[in-house]
This record gives C-alpha cells, sequence and structure tokens, in this order.
C-alpha cells in the first residue's frame, strides 16, 4: 500500500530504547533524579526527553519504542559469549530498564518486546512495516546496528553526545560517505568486521577499509563466495587489482582472497550474519485504529498525569505540546 503521488507518507519514529536510556543513565546519573514515588527517574527522564525532541523535530504519525527481552536470548543461547565483556549494570539502571514499558504503555506509546529478541529486531521489523505499508521510517538508536536498514525512506538518527539537535541523521548518501559501502551493502560490510562491542570478531585481515574495496568492486558476498566457488577467485583478484591500479594503490587482490579462502573465514563470515541480521516481530501496529498505542495525538489528561510523574514541568510542558496535536501528515 502507497500513497498517492500527492500525498505525503506518513511517517514511523522507532526508537531503541534501551540504547537511550544507557546513554542518559551515564550522562544524567549525577542529577539523582526521582519521580515522585521516590525512585530513580533520571535516565527514563532524559529518553523521554530525547524523544519529544525528536517528535517535536519530525512530527510522526506514530511512536513505538524496541526493549530487549530481559529474561532470554536467542543470540546469546547460540552463542553464549554474544556480548560478554560488557560491564554489569549498576541497579539504579536495572530498576529504570525494566520500568520503561510500563511507562511508555501508559503514557499511550507503543512498547514491543519481542520474546527472546531485541531492540533491534524491533528496528529492523520498524523499517520493514514502514516499507511495506507506503510509510517513512526514522530509527532513532546510537546502535551501528540500525545502519542495515537504511533505504531511501528509512533513515537513522545515531545520537551522539550533541543530543537529538547535534545528531546526524544518515541517509544512503551519508551511509556512503562514512564507510565507502552502499547502505543494501552494510550488513554483509558488517559481517566481514565483525563488531567487537557484541564479541563479535571480523574476518581476519579484513577490516573496515578493505570491506568496501571488496563490496564495491565484486558486487555482494554472494558473487563474492559464487566466485571463490566455480573461479577461484579469479575475477575477484581481477576486479580488486583493476581498482587499486587506477586508484595508484598496490594491488591487494590476491592477499584478499587469501584472507577469504583461509580456514574459517567463510564460517566467520556466515556466523556473524545470522547474528547480526534482524528478525522479523510483531509489532502491533493498527494504524487504521484511532487511538490504538503508538498512534499520535495522544490524550492530553493521560500525557499530563503520566509525564507529570516524572516530576519536571518543563518536560510535561513539552510533552503536552508535542504528543497531543495532530502529526504533520494530518495536514
Amino acid at each position: 500500500m502507497r500513497p498517492p503521488p500527492d500525498r505525503p507518507r506518513k511517517l514511523l519514529l522507532a526508537v531503541d530504547a534501551p540504547s537511550l536510556l544507557h546513554r542518559n543513565h551515564h550522562a544524567r546519573a549525577h542529577t539523582d533524579l526521582r519521580d515522585r514515588g521516590g525512585r530513580p527517574a533520571w535516565a527514563l527522564h532524559g529518553m523521554l526527553r530525547q524523544i519529544l525532541e525528536a517528535v517535536d523535530q519530525f512530527a510522526p504519525d506514530a511512536v513505538l519504542f524496541g526493549l530487549d527481552d530481559r529474561t532470554a536470548s536467542e543470540r546469546e543461547a547460540a552463542y553464549p559469549a554474544y556480548k560478554a565483556g560488557r560491564a554489569p549494570k549498576d541497579d539504579a539502571l536495572v530498576d529504570q530498564l525494566e520500568r520503561a514499558g510500563a511507562l511508555l504503555d501508559a503514557l499511550g506509546l507503543l512498547a514491543v518486546t519481542p520474546p527472546g529478541l531485541e531492540a533491534d529486531d524491533v528496528n529492523a521489523s520498524a523499517a520493514t512495516w514502514a516499507e511495506r505499508e507506503g510509510w517513512s521510517c526514522v530509527l532513532v538508536t546510537s546502535d551501528r546496528d540500525s545502519f542495515a536498514h537504511i533505504s531511501e525512506h528509512t533513515s537513522v538518527l545515531r545520537l551522539i553526545d550533541g543530543g537529538i539537535a547535534g545528531s546526524p541523521l544518515l541517509s544512503p548518501g551519508r551511509l556512503r560517505a562514512m564507510y565507502g559501502v552502499a547502505a543494501e551493502s552494510y550488513l554483509e560490510f558488517a559481517a566481514l568486521r565483525g563488531d567487537a562491542s557484541d564479541n563479535l570478531p571480523g574476518v581476519p585481515g579484513i577490516g573496515e577499509k578493505t570491506a568496501p574495496v571488496l563490496l564495491e568492486q565484486v558486487g555482494s558476498m554472494q558473487a563474492v563466495w559464487a566466485d571463490i566457488d566455480h573461479c577461484a577467485g579469479e575475477n575477484l583478484v581481477a576486479a580488486v587489482d583493476s581498482w587499486c591500479e587506477e586508484t595508484g594503490v598496490p594491488r591487494i587482490g590476491k592477499r584478499l582472497l587469501a584472507r577469504l579462502t583461509a580456514e574459517g573465514a567463510r564460517e566467520r563470515y556466515e556466523f556473524n550474519l545470522a547474528i547480526m541480521r534482524g528478525r522479523e516481530v510483531d509489532l502491533g501496529l493498527q494504524p487504521d485504529v484511532p487511538g490504538s498505542p503508538g498512534l499520535l495525538p495522544l490524550d492530553p489528561v493521560r500525557v499530563a498525569r503520566v509525564v507529570g510523574h516524572l516530576g519536571v514541568e518543563s518536560t510535561t510542558a513539552l510533552a503536552l505540546r508535542v504528543l497531543t496535536e495532530p502529526p504533520a501528515s494530518a495536514g
């Protein structure tokens, strides 16, 4: 279903809630902000404040939040070392992570916790849902995993230290400028490179400089493996070395081929790809049902009560202004 040419696409704002909660916990812990019940609220308030600023900036039609299943993990079951080495979460952060879903649900927004999966899978599904429904999508996260979903109608607001206003909105063009790869090749690029934050080693000897050359010159990893299987990598070496000659750098084709055909290289790539790929999640969005969770505008009384519980008057005022007015697509 796609909108008529004279009608703007509706917009879905999809938020990686744990990513924002972690960032705001570390940035705002010194405030020791408590809600009206005396419980820690600095991370919850920081996340909500940033999303209100994003809603003010993008005027979406719907807002959903992805949360991690904190009781089970399909990826950890397949790879026990997944995310090993990360520092333990302190109690105040855990408390706020566990309360986030209830806060968002009470507000009337949509919080999705997929069994055994993560917020990244919700973002992946949001991008797929928006494309299928003819909407645009903005993914809000500080995690690079969502870069794999950038497309003509899906952008990523990559949160950095400057907050919402100072964070880059990544499109296919900006992603290529950053990494040298097309948006549709980012997942393959990441599987080659690996991800230290998730404790996923990359293919030895192929990193952020050589992976883009390989993908740009050969086209895809499917083409790479096919050439290795059927032509012993002859076309791969020729394409990469031709690029080297054109750009005036030493030839690296044979060295790349040796690294790709080394013992365990293809298995490492395929394993990373399987772990990194987003799983399909039922989001429960019902855009044709007025008042269903996640759709804007929200009920002013509900907004005032729920946001007011955090005890920051300026944030309550902002919430009332941006969450209770019709979205931009309403005309």
